[in-house]
């Protein structure tokens, strides 16, 4: 551990108490859990207290815990063990209630050269909902805007509260471990009705071997030294 983590750590004990639980402490960063009901006054104490000043919300993700670290992915042949399939029961997590979807920020402090992520379990899970922190640093507007598109988590009392990388009629979110990899509808512009339309998805299943063998330069045999007859020039 180096000597800014530990100092971060020990900031943050000092200054929140029991109202933020440190997850981990590593070389160059510490990992830290805030409740939803302490989310925007502990981000106005870490921009603004001396001992923290963390001036940069670098990014915002969602995240979805849907059958994290309980089973491998879901599949039609597949093994049941392996490399990378997706489960670690090492790790003992399991959801409690409706805790589902969080939300983690990265954090960095220019005064003080250190770096936090700070994790929010979101409230609710049907419509996972936190309070937004564009009040707190105005690079969370765009990054709530893509969580809220990609996994449907709302941001309450945000600026403007769209839609930022899919379509304005889109239906579902896309990063949603239970969104269908096809979609729900697919788009095309209509000449006769001149405007674009939506459709239920319909998906022709498709040979995806190349049917036709083209000459590749890369074997030829001039290049190889060898003569059209099998024999080395």
């Amino acid at each position: 551990m180096s000597v800014g983590s530990q100092a971060l750590s020990d900031s943050l004990r000092a200054v929140f108490a029991e109202r933020v639980q440190l997850q981990s402490v590593a070389a160059d960063g510490v990992c830290a859990e805030v409740g939803a009901a302490d989310l925007l006054p502990v981000a106005l104490s870490l921009r603004d207290h001396p001992q923290l000043r963390f001036e940069q919300l670098i990014d915002v993700a969602g995240v979805d815990y849907l059958d994290y670290g309980r089973t491998e992915w879901q599949a039609e042949k597949a093994t049941g063990s392996g490399f990378s399939r997706g489960v670690n029961r090492a790790a003992g997590h399991t959801l409690q209630g409706s805790r589902r979807f969080a939300v983690a920020y990265q954090l960095l402090s220019v005064t003080h050269n250190r770096r936090l992520q700070l994790r929010c379990w979101c409230e609710g899970e049907e419509e996972p909902c936190v309070d937004s922190l564009t009040s707190v640093w105005a690079s969370a507007n765009w990054f709530e805007r893509e969580a809220y598109d990609l996994f449907g988590i709302l941001f309450r009392d945000h600026p403007d509260m769209r839609r930022l990388l899919t379509d304005y009629g889109f239906i579902g979110h896309p990063f949603r471990k239970d969104f269908p990899l096809i979609g729900n509808v697919e788009v095309r512009y209509d000449a006769t009705l001149k405007r674009v339309i939506y459709e239920p998805v319909s998906i022709d299943a498709r040979t995806l071997v190349p049917r036709v063998i083209r000459h590749d330069n890369r074997y030829d045999p001039s290049l190889s030294g060898v003569s059209g007859d099998g024999k080395r020039g």
